[in-house]
């Protein structure tokens, strides 16, 4: 109900991307329950601000939102929401509405808006698109998921490859259905390989006599259909690509892959690693109570494992730790910065395998460094930690212990750091989802033996 909306408590200076003179009257007309004046606080918003509108309130006034928007509600801001919230928005619309929304977006925006839905909802939209929209969404969703048959779209201008500027040009003018943005007309042979292309400044700027052929880019290349998503992006970022034409198996131009969307998947592989080398896999901070639970409980049961593993290792030495408790004491330490240092190189090292920096010519190199890394950081907290164990328990054979210990467990973590991800994506297990978990481990296992065990053949 309006009366039920608190718009004190949803209007925090800091509480959306959009500036407060921007989101109070869409609150006070969310609270009015005035569409009109809904649909005019939020005309000149732009939809992926609106998107983080609907993302960041509550359940109920998203809906509210969605009802009183009505049939202004704009296919963008479905691709542009967080799939969790996606959902239930889609739920709300009246299928008139969703109908007249989806038809707006490229065949690229409808596959990514319907790929994750359940059947009946991907019925919906498939329902509402024309015949040769649907026909084109549904080959897209044939191609393996994460491939560039999923990311392409169908909106592109070919020119055959011996045309000229003016025929082109002429041939543009013609046709009031071409995309609503795009960089460059492909150049196919006749039977449809693309050959090269050409971007809009060139054909602007040529005489009408000048053939394409003679202004092509030269950093065309083409995009294998089931190529994955991610080498997609790498390939954008690695060779400045601002579109590719994407090619069936005969090599034949099928769609187009244009920057923005490239650049969308290396955004989502950079914060799915790092959401994965927290072992928090795809999290939203829109997932249901349940789903966080289930996503984050496996992880946490493999470090409750690995923990009893480093305590296990501890019990060895119950008599070392009872003779000298100095030992409980600055246990930890050594844990705690192997732990760190392993995490330094392990970060580094993932993200090296990701963008393909990171590979069998170089990873001995990549070694050897994180090791003298880690000696010399090791040699330094070394003397720091023996001054502090010589001044702190008086006793000059317990700091030359911990000082041994810190090297040793520092040059482990470093080859762990590295080791660990590349060992694991060799037999194709994802390295930032699995690495974390061994790699402490290891620092865990290494640090409490080799300081226990030193101090149990010195200190006793």
């Amino acid at each position: 109900m309006a009366e039920d909306l608190n718009t004190e408590e949803i209007h925090e200076e800091d509480s959306y991307a959009l500036d407060r003179e921007t989101v109070e009257p869409v609150l006070v007309a969310l609270r009015d329950g005035d569409s009109e004046a809904l649909i005019e606080a939020l005309e000149p918003v732009h939809p992926a601000d609106i998107a983080d509108l609907l993302e960041q309130v509550d359940e109920d006034t998203r809906l509210r939102l969605v009802q009183l928007y009505g049939k202004e509600f704009d296919g963008d801001i479905l691709s542009e929401l967080n799939e969790s919230v996606r959902e239930s928005v889609i739920e709300a619309l009246h299928p008139e509405v969703l109908a007249d929304a989806v038809r707006e977006l490229d065949t690229d925006d409808v596959v990514d808006l319907i790929e994750d839905l359940d059947e009946p909802q991907q019925e919906i939209i498939l329902d509402a698109l024309a015949i040769t929209d649907r026909a084109a969404v549904e080959q897209s969703l044939s191609y393996p998921e994460e491939s560039a048959g999923r990311l392409m779209q169908r909106e592109l201008v070919a020119a055959p490859e011996h045309w000229d500027v003016g025929h082109l040009i002429d041939h543009m003018r013609a046709h009031e259905d071409l995309p609503d943005q795009f960089y460059h007309v492909i150049l196919v042979d006749p039977r449809m390989r693309p050959t090269g292309y050409v971007t809009l400044g060139k054909i602007m700027a040529s005489p009408r006599t000048t053939a394409l052929s003679e202004i092509t880019e030269d950093s065309f290349r083409t995009i294998p259909v089931t190529q994955d998503e991610g080498d997609v992006a790498y390939a954008f970022n690695q060779y400045h690509l601002i579109s590719a034409p994407v090619v069936d198996e005969d090599d034949r131009l099928v769609g187009v892959i244009t920057i923005d969307d490239a650049m969308i998947i290396l955004d989502e592989e950079h914060e799915e690693d790092i959401l994965r080398l927290a072992g928090v896999g795809e999290g939203s901070l829109n997932d249901r109570v349940s789903e966080t639970v289930r996503a984050r409980l496996p992880w946490l049961a493999v470090n409750l494992g690995t923990a009893i593993i480093a305590s296990l290792v501890i019990a060895l030495f119950e008599d070392v730790i009872a003779g000298f408790v100095a030992l409980a004491v600055l246990m930890p330490i050594v844990a705690s910065m192997g732990g760190n240092a392993g995490t330094q190189s392990l970060t580094v090292a993932v993200r090296a395998i990701a963008t393909k920096d990171l590979t069998s010519s170089n990873v001995w190199r990549v070694i050897r460094r994180e090791a003298a890394v880690g000696f010399i950081n090791g040699a330094v907290f070394a003397i720091v930690m023996g001054i502090v164990g010589i001044i702190w328990f008086g006793s000059p054979m317990l700091g030359a212990v911990i000082a041994a210990a810190m090297v040793i467990n520092l040059m482990v973590a470093g080859l762990a750091g590295v080791l660990v991800p590349v060992v694991l994506d060799k037999f194709n297990v994802d390295p930032a989802l699995a690495s974390g978990t061994f790699v402490t481990t290891v620092t865990d296992v290494v640090g409490f033996f080799a300081f226990l065990g030193l101090a149990g053949i010195v200190l006793l």
